[in-house]
């Protein structure tokens, strides 16, 4: 080896060398990138939870359990469930919850999705004002043009408290609870109705 390769040969080897690092480091700083992309959540990742929870705010659950419910154990679960709001309303109006338990049980069986062939719709099958119940006219205009939408209808708990008002009004209207349920119940039925909810309320004590 002459004096000029020797006088090359260090340069050429720190040139090597500083190849090697620079490609480790970017090999490094790639590798670092990767991990950190894997560990940030995706979109989907972040919404997921946030879509879980706008679904279970947007279908209400019973108040309680049916093992902290008042209501006469005869009566079903289905029913059994919804027994905080019954209460609740029913003692807010001033009605009995076992009333209430009958007609809702009479009415719709617990069934918060229930929707009658006339139109009625939920747990305590109130008619509203859109749907099948906007077609049926009284004295020319829309019988049930001041009730809630079936939208509204379908959230049990705002359902059970607009079912028991209308039924406390009726009452301290017809100051019977026989006939405030003849007038909440089908029409043209006379008292079939409200004598077979009454037979539901005694039977189930």
């Amino acid at each position: 080896m002459n004096r000029v390769q020797l006088a090359l040969f260090p340069a050429i080897l720190l040139g090597i060398l500083a190849i090697v690092f620079f490609a480790s480091l970017a090999s490094t700083s790639e590798t670092v990138q990767a991990s950190t992309s894997l560990n940030e959540p995706t979109p989907s990742a972040t919404a997921a939870p946030e879509q879980a929870l706008a679904t279970a705010t947007d279908s209400p659950q019973p108040a309680q359990p049916d093992a902290a419910c008042s209501l006469p154990t005869r009566y079903p679960a289905s029913i059994r469930q919804w027994c905080a709001w019954i209460v609740q309303y029913a003692t807010q109006y001033n009605l009995d919850p076992r009333l209430i338990a009958a007609v809702m049980l009479q009415e719709s069986g617990g069934d918060p999705n229930a929707y009658s062939k006339s139109g009625a719709v939920g747990l305590m099958q109130v008619m509203p004002r859109d749907g099948l119940a906007a077609s049926f006219q009284c004295g020319g205009r829309p019988c049930f043009a001041s009730r809630p939408s079936m939208a509204e209808l379908y959230n049990p708990e705002y359902n059970i408290s607009y079912g028991v008002r209308m039924l406390a009004g009726l009452v301290q209207k017809t100051g019977s609870v026989r006939d405030a349920l003849r007038a909440y119940g089908p029409m043209d039925v006379g008292y079939y109705y409200a004598d077979k909810v009454l037979a539901i309320y005694q039977n189930y004590r």
